[in-house]
């Protein structure tokens, strides 16, 4: 993935991306470290984020699970992303406040995942009464957790769409230029079709990609509507 009109503007990672690749770096590195099954207070019980009525889950994970990763290349996607289009928004914000939209959209996609772990598990909700092995419940809960930085990075690519609207951007392996505007709304109903769809064995947190892009649309939406900036 890439954009061919302001790539060669931002050559240098700003700061604060900077420092958040390098904190998903040893955030991955202290999992796989740290990260053994065997272990109740392991990394990932700790920081991922569970089901809310699951015995690990902790209000933390909500921020602490975009640092986390589900293996080398899931982290080295994201981080690509991340410096991508990362790197251009900082430099129009400032630090600050990419910062503070940053950690938001991670939030904001926390919370629509923990909506689809609602949806999700209500019919076992619905039995848990009559489930007499506590040890069993909690396992079914805790089966599924999420991790990554994706929500928060999805939310930093809608407002890339949202500011670059019309820059033309190459996604692989696909050699043909779309405007961002397109792009991030294709990702976004591919996210959205492929969480309704809830394919067997497809464990990517789609709901919480999408929360992340309307996190990041409505704080830019409301931040320039009395001041509304594109750049083209």
């Amino acid at each position: 993935m890439g954009y061919n009109s302001y790539g060669n503007s931002f050559k240098n990672t700003s700061p604060i991306v900077l420092n958040l690749i390098i904190a998903n770096v040893l955030a991955f590195l202290a999992q796989m470290v740290l990260g053994g099954t065997d272990n109740v207070n392991n990394i990932t019980n700790l920081f991922a984020l569970h089901h809310y009525k699951s015995e690990y889950f902790k209000i933390w994970q909500l921020l602490t699970h975009m640092f986390m990763h589900g293996g080398f290349m899931h982290l080295l996607f994201n981080m690509f992303a991340l410096y991508m289009f990362g790197s251009t928004i900082e430099k129009i914000w400032g630090p600050k406040r990419f910062l503070f939209f940053y950690i938001a959209c991670g939030i904001g996609a926390a919370i629509m995942q923990m909506g689809s772990y609602a949806y999700d598990y209500s019919n076992i909700d619905k039995m848990a009464l009559g489930i007499e092995d506590y040890t069993k419940y909690q396992q079914i809960l805790s089966a599924n957790f999420t991790v990554g930085a994706s929500g928060a990075i999805m939310g930093v690519i809608a407002a890339f769409g949202y500011l670059f609207p019309n820059t033309e951007m190459i996604i692989m392996p696909i050699p043909i230029p779309i405007k961002a505007k397109w792009a991030v709304l294709g990702f976004i109903a591919i996210d959205l079709f492929s969480g309704i769809a809830g394919r067997p064995g497809d464990n990517v947190a789609h709901f919480a990609h999408v929360g992340g892009a309307i996190t990041g649309f409505l704080i830019v939406y409301f931040q320039n509507k009395t001041n509304k900036k594109s750049f083209y």
